[in-house]
């Protein structure tokens, strides 16, 4: 009992170290978004502002134009992860549920898909959206978005489809129901946490994209947040308060989809790890 009461607080320390750690970055991002300015640069450093001030958070909206970048950046990353995460359950459902040629290649495809660098498309992609007139338009990098991930979240849908029963769905059947009916009856809401997870993963991985959006976006109304961001750094030097105060903002939505979904994340998780059959 001893030991293990020893075990237990040594444990309790490596986890509470590691907390630190990973908060801390987080903690000095917001302390610096409410510094003055004459502030951010004093030596020694000053970890507390004397005088706590939102002066970054009003530059950040009335100058900066930030309210329209976040506008953007909620508008693409909505309605790619929404789009994304539908047309994955459609696919992730063929992949579980149906028998055909090339099954086994097709799921190879995907999985290899995920291990191609961003970058190496990026030229073929800009050439053809050029060719479309989708550059410089929140439509053509929404587009780009809903295929970001299309692969992963296809994957992680099948791992939840097979843990479904199909009993399910063929008794629905038996009882009146289409395929589809049964689908979007029976089998979509128990797949609710996969769902959440799916939808959360391509959020995130949306919301914080950078070098597409650099290379299709180049109108200044146009920017999302990473790239307005990325904008704050100049030759000219850093408004490291502006800058932290644009993190704080930028760092909310992650947080919130991930308060609100972290019940079905974690269940989604779990059950969509099943071995391939």
């Amino acid at each position: 009992m001893r030991e293990k009461f020893y075990i237990k607080i040594i444990r309790l320390i490596l986890l509470s170290i590691f907390l630190i750690f990973s908060v801390f970055p987080l903690v000095w991002i917001f302390l610096t978004s409410i510094k003055p300015a004459d502030e951010v640069y004093t030596f020694p450093v000053r970890y507390f502002p004397r005088e706590p001030t939102l002066e970054a958070y009003r530059y950040l909206f009335s100058f900066a134009n930030f309210g329209v970048y976040f506008k953007n950046s909620v508008m693409v990353s909505m309605t790619a992860s929404i789009v994304s995460t539908y047309f994955a359950l459609l696919s992730g459902y063929v992949l579980a549920r149906k028998k055909f040629k090339f099954k086994k290649l097709l799921i190879l495809a995907l999985f290899f898909a995920q291990m191609i660098p961003s970058y190496l498309i990026m030229i073929p992609q800009y050439s053809m959206f050029s060719k479309l007139g989708l550059i410089d338009k929140l439509t053509g990098i929404t587009i780009v978005y809903m295929g970001i991930g299309a692969s992963f979240s296809t994957i992680m849908a099948r791992g939840f489809f097979l843990r479904i029963p199909r009993s399910l769905e063929e008794a629905a059947m038996i009882d009146g129901c289409s395929e589809v009916s049964a689908l979007f009856r029976i089998t979509v809401p128990l797949m609710l946490p996969g769902i959440s997870a799916v939808f959360s993963f391509s959020f995130v991985n949306t919301w914080n994209e950078l070098f597409t959006a650099v290379l299709f976006l180049n109108s200044d109304r146009k920017m999302t947040v990473p790239v307005a961001l990325y904008s704050f750094i100049s030759k000219a030097g850093i408004k490291w308060n502006v800058l932290s105060a644009g993190l704080v903002v930028a760092l909310l939505p992650t947080m919130l989809v991930f308060a609100f979904a972290q019940r079905f994340i974690i269940q989604g998780l779990t059950q969509g790890s099943v071995k391939e059959v």
